[in-house]
């Protein structure tokens, strides 16, 4: 069955991650209820659920839902009368599997977004005070005369291209020489008026999405320092065979887990919240943009979002911006009276 159920997935091209993270949990479900698929029933899934919400690590709401989501859809394959498992089952051991999973016993996906309440964009303050010390870092290990000066340049050209591109940290990361480019609608900028992503979020079994990330005015400074890493700072590294944009020492493509962690360092020396990742970057940029008057439907394609809905769980606008839109509105409305 279980092996039936892998060959499935690979047929519908989702990622081997994905498959492996399934199958351990149907594995977790067969161990605990210590009974094969046909003998299971709801109430073995709700035993299940229970000692994963209230063990000494509970899981969240959303995590318990994935699971219970994976469970569902293995249940569906072995009774789905397209393949030969509820009558082969039925024939052996005088019992067909069943769907253990229903609206009564699974959570209901209600809310849009189920995070953290803590995850959050970083706030103007936060943002310059992030930068200033990344680029604070750079001028301190110069001043120190100790090795690392160019790893921390590329450190805060990174993390301000990550901001004034919204990119994720794989879109980041992947960056080739490349995929920066010169944008006709945005000249001034050079060959940095745009960004193509060619790491895109996944989604369904389908490879990367594509899509072309435009620079926009108020990140002409973020631009500039990608210019300069670009056509100065990066060849310091030496000849390379990678065409990474972001190189290390030793010549390769930095890791999502090294981003990470650099990320972390700055925050924790600033004193800024523990939530903060660097996906909070991109929360940042949508956030701005839309403040900045930008539409929502150019935000939504600039971050490579299929739904608009899942751009709106993105933006955190600021006080300042509320009381500017509803200034505007009470005065398109009331006029001097307002």
């Amino acid at each position: 069955m279980l092996a039936g159920w892998v060959d499935q997935q690979v047929s519908r091209g989702l990622a081997p991650s994905t498959i492996t993270s399934r199958v351990a949990m149907i594995r977790r479900l067969r161990e605990f209820v210590d009974a094969y698929p046909w003998a299971w029933t709801p109430e073995n899934l709700e035993a299940l659920s229970v000692e994963l919400a209230s063990g000494a690590r509970p899981v969240t709401k959303s995590t318990l839902r994935g699971y219970q989501v994976v469970v569902r859809a293995f249940c569906d394959f072995i009774t789905d009368a397209r393949y030969p498992w509820a009558a082969e089952c039925l024939e052996r051991f005088g019992e067909p599997p069943l769907q253990i999973c229903h609206d009564w016993n699974t959570l209901a996906h209600i809310v849009e977004y189920e995070g953290r309440p803590q995850r959050r964009a970083l706030t103007y303050d936060e943002l310059e005070l992030f930068f200033a010390a990344a680029d604070e870092r750079v001028l301190a290990i110069q001043r120190a005369g100790r090795k690392g000066a160019l790893s921390a340049l590329r450190d805060a050209v990174l993390f301000k291209t990550v901001y004034a591109f919204g990119l994720r940290r794989r879109e980041a990361a992947g960056l080739d020489l490349a995929d920066v480019r010169f944008s006709p609608s945005a000249p001034r900028f050079g060959r940095c008026g745009a960004v193509y992503v060619r790491w895109g979020k996944a989604s369904r079994g389908s490879g990367p999405k594509r899509r072309t990330v435009l620079a926009v005015p108020e990140f002409d400074w973020a631009v500039e320092g990608l210019r300069q890493w670009i056509e100065e700072d990066r060849a310091l590294y030496g000849a390379s065979r990678s065409e990474a944009l972001w190189l290390t020492e030793r010549g390769t493509r930095v890791s999502l887990r090294y981003l990470d962690f650099r990320f972390a360092e700055l925050r924790d020396h600033l004193g800024l919240p523990p939530e903060l990742t660097v996906h909070a970057l991109r929360h940042s940029y949508v956030t701005n943009l839309i403040e900045w008057g930008y539409a929502e439907r150019f935000v939504q394609d600039q971050v490579g979002h299929a739904y608009a809905s899942t751009t709106a769980i993105y933006t955190s606008v600021g006080d300042d911006f509320k009381n500017r839109v509803l200034a505007a509105a009470l005065q398109r409305i009331y006029g001097d009276e307002s």
